[in-house]
């Protein structure tokens, strides 16, 4: 045998024989560790974002009411927005919800304060479900309180409301069917002319006006 031959028969490569390896018993263990390694997500992870699910749900079923488009109307025909005796305060809760299904959150936190400073209990509840979302747990615990302060008053107005709200967005966030359409591409416009006609350096969205209060009623008629 010559040297090259040795070194050939150094350098040959063993085998492994192909049944030896098992893909399954692999598979199994990859996913182990996979799963392994994946963190079981914060509490208050979830409280935000059922919160905010929950919160989406509201607000879908406050725009879909019959009444909606009419209150928006009052609203816009109201010559100030801070005389309470002027200030259509359903309608301002409508508006606000619209703001926040079109992803203006801000300018919809602002409409509901004007509407849950006015008294309305199913603002202060929207607010308290807006801020939980946002992990601001102060916030949405004053919120919440002004929305159970008296509530065992059998005249409060807005106990059963709130308590068949709760009840749909709890149904609804563990089944996932709504009834409530959510905003058409037309409000969805509508908004987005409001808030391009801002003036000065307000950030919030304008007031609605007639044009947007005949859309709305538009869309509950359908």
């Amino acid at each position: 045998m010559t040297a090259i031959d040795d070194l050939l028969a150094d350098a040959r490569i063993t085998i492994t024989r192909r049944d030896s390896f098992d893909v399954g018993d692999a598979l199994r263990r990859l996913a182990a560790d996979a799963a392994a390694t994946v963190a079981e997500p914060h509490p208050d992870m979830v409280r935000a974002t059922q919160a905010g699910q929950r919160l989406s749900v509201v607000c879908r079923w406050i725009l879909n009411k019959p009444d909606a488009a009419d209150h928006v109307d009052r609203l816009a025909q109201a010559e100030k927005i801070e005389d309470e005796q002027q200030l259509d305060v359903d309608g301002a809760l409508v508006f606000a919800c619209l703001l926040y299904l079109t992803d203006h959150r801000e300018s919809a936190q602002f409409w509901w304060q004007l509407a849950a400073g006015a008294g309305h209990r199913a603002a202060a509840y929207c607010l308290h479900l807006h801020h939980l979302s946002l992990g601001e747990i102060r916030e949405a615990r004053h919120w919440l309180h002004e929305v159970t302060d008296d509530v065992l008053d059998s005249e409060a107005p807005d106990q059963m409301f709130l308590t068949f709200l709760e009840a749909v967005a709890t149904y609804v966030r563990k089944t996932g069917i709504s009834l409530a359409s959510p905003p058409t591409g037309g409000l969805e416009m509508e908004i987005d002319r409001l808030a391009t006609a801002k003036t000065g350096s307000c950030i919030i969205v304008q007031r609605p006006d007639r044009r947007l209060a005949d859309r709305l009623h538009d869309f509950t008629r359908r």
